[in-house]
């Protein structure tokens, strides 16, 4: 599937906060989201009319405060509030008062965290641009995330139905949309009395010249495209399979990789990281005098991506947060950057407000002036 990318529109008085959340899901769906996560609307009522949105990193009580202060009713979040369900809701610690504050105020709270950093151009491709990469890609694209549907359609309709599934989400392989295989052949069937067949007569064998489709799908798509083939279809029963497909799926997944335009020293290419980010200590393994030419990078503990940023070849691994004997056991095989969590995923505001701004470009937007980054550097 490509993504859904955000266009240009008018956001009028009466605009939902449901419509904005729907245009942001197009963009980074939910079931794109890790198994752990709990990504999408944490507190509130969506049928509300938007006042304002404010976008942050973390939701914390001072930016619930801020969007109070600043006349919002949508806190658009990268990590989500709530990770665990709740026995009680009593103040006991920031999270129970920020759901307390947020619901008192009509405050909707929604984030989008693993699933936009699934995202083809989510929080790591915001990454790479900043760093200056070409040619990037998904580190580690998710598998198993595809199906394949046959069908079997009148040649005559087979354009029409071809066009309903492509809009439905079907039919996209990497840059390449519109994607379906179609052979020509001659289909039977003996419709029964009582029915009322789209060609042929009941109780007669027809035979039909027909159109076998084949495209591919996201498995998050299924339930859609069936929908949308058994209303585009022209037979009362149309005939249809979905088959698992265990291609990786290039246009999702963890991590980024690219290559600079001119290759770096080690040593400018980790001062350039630490003031582009910002960072107060950059943490990295020992320098081996290598050229830093391919980055591999994962806003966040992206630990967990440094074998396959080795068997990339990488020279280089970004991340937020790295295990201290992972600094051991890589020491040789690349050279490891530790920036911090915040500061690796810091621009995800400025990647929310520019896909907002672009498809709703009255809506009143902030970018949270706090910093809600807990580490502090001495």
């Amino acid at each position: 599937m490509a993504f859904h990318y955000l266009c240009g529109g008018n956001i009028s008085q009466n605009m939902k906060i449901k419509e904005i959340l729907n245009a942001l899901e197009m963009f980074a769906p939910l079931p794109l989201q890790d198994g752990f996560d709990n990504a999408g609307l944490q507190i509130g009522l969506t049928d509300a009319e938007v006042t304002g949105a404010l976008l942050c990193l973390d939701v914390t009580e001072a930016v619930v405060d801020e969007a109070i202060t600043l006349g919002c009713n949508l806190i658009i979040s990268h990590h989500p509030l709530i990770f665990k369900g709740f026995k009680s809701v009593t103040g006991k610690d920031y999270v129970e008062r920020c759901v307390i504050k947020a619901i008192k105020n009509d405050i909707v709270v929604y984030s989008m965290h693993t699933n936009l950093d699934n995202a083809l151009q989510g929080v790591n491709y915001k990454i790479a641009e900043k760093i200056g990469l070409k040619q990037v890609r998904i580190l580690d694209p998710k598998e198993n995330a595809l199906l394949k549907l046959t069908t079997f359609v009148p040649r005559k309709q087979a354009d029409e139905v071809r066009k309903a599934l492509f809009e439905a989400g079907s039919g996209c392989i990497g840059n390449y949309d519109s994607c379906s295989y179609n052979v020509e052949g001659k289909g039977t069937f003996r419709a029964s009395e009582g029915t009322h067949p789209f060609c042929g007569k009941a109780g007669e064998l027809h035979c039909e010249d027909e159109v076998r489709i084949e495209t591919i799908l996201p498995a998050y798509h299924k339930q859609a495209v069936t929908k949308t083939l058994l209303a585009a279809h022209p037979y009362e029963e149309p005939a249809y399979d979905f088959y698992p497909v265990q291609n990786v799926w290039t246009q999702a997944g963890a991590g980024m990789i690219g290559e600079l335009e001119e290759p770096e020293t080690e040593s400018g290419f980790l001062r350039r990281i630490k003031q582009t980010f910002e960072v107060g200590c950059v943490k990295h393994s020992r320098m081996a005098g290598r050229l830093i030419r391919k980055v591999a990078l994962c806003g966040g503990a992206g630990a967990f991506l440094l074998p396959r940023a080795v068997s990339s070849h990488a020279d280089v691994f970004i991340t937020g947060e790295v295990k201290y004997h992972d600094y051991f056991y890589y020491d040789n095989s690349i050279l490891i950057a530790e920036i911090g969590h915040y500061e690796s995923e810091q621009y995800i505001k400025e990647l929310l407000y520019a896909l907002l701004e672009k498809t709703f470009p009255a809506l009143e937007l902030h970018m949270t002036r706090i910093n809600t980054n807990p580490i502090k550097y001495l």
